[in-house]
């Protein structure tokens, strides 16, 4: 059972529409996410949103002109997603077995997705998502690193062990952010970071 299911968050897809559709009609920015995907690898590309929820990123990703797949492990935000933009790609499947065709230029991992797997299985989706990417591939993932930033009363992968499961999949550090929004990273509870295949 992932973390995700763990939390009681699980089947929650329209409420979790809901919360998004509410700060965006507050005037909360809601891209941040697809932002840092334009400054890290340009559109056109073809994009892979690994635990893509109810699709809010993804869907501005297509609108920005990129190519699409959103792939998520809970059928009710995958239903949200698919009402949403029923023209997009959306795979259900969990993160360390689906075969996504190793040909993405970015694989995004938002929304504190990689401490939210099953437990144990960590280095399974860091290794199964690298396997997702095309030769000059990147893999943009950003997750809490303490309780506060996180769902979880408990913070189960580090930065130290981030990297090492990276490099385990043949990637290494490219570049490192505090924030969506590009905030260099000079520590604390949350961290942006992109791992590139090494040369």
């Amino acid at each position: 059972m992932t973390r995700w299911a763990e939390s009681g968050r699980a089947g929650q897809g329209r409420e979790y529409a809901a919360r998004f559709a509410a700060l965006a009609a507050s005037g909360a920015d809601m891209h941040g996410e697809a932002t840092r995907c334009v400054a890290v690898q340009p559109p056109p590309a073809r994009v892979l949103d690994a635990g893509c929820g109810t699709g809010r990123v993804a869907i501005r990703l297509a609108e920005l002109g990129y190519e699409v797949t959103g792939v998520d492990i809970d059928a009710s935000m995958l239903a949200e997603a698919s009402a949403a933009a029923p023209h997009l790609t959306w795979l259900q499947g969990d993160l360390a077995e689906f075969a996504g065709g190793g040909s993405f230029d970015l694989v995004l991992a938002a929304g504190n997705v990689i401490p939210l797997v099953a437990p144990g299985t960590e280095q399974a989706v860091v290794a199964n998502l690298a396997a997702q990417l095309a030769p000059a591939g990147g893999l943009l993932a950003g997750f809490g690193l303490e309780p506060a930033c996180l769902p979880i009363p408990e913070a189960p992968v580090s930065l130290v062990a981030y990297d090492v499961m990276c490099s385990a999949a043949g990637l290494e550090l490219a570049d490192r952010w505090s924030t969506w929004d590009g905030q260099p990273y000079t520590g604390g509870g949350y961290a942006v970071s992109l791992h590139r295949a090494r040369p």
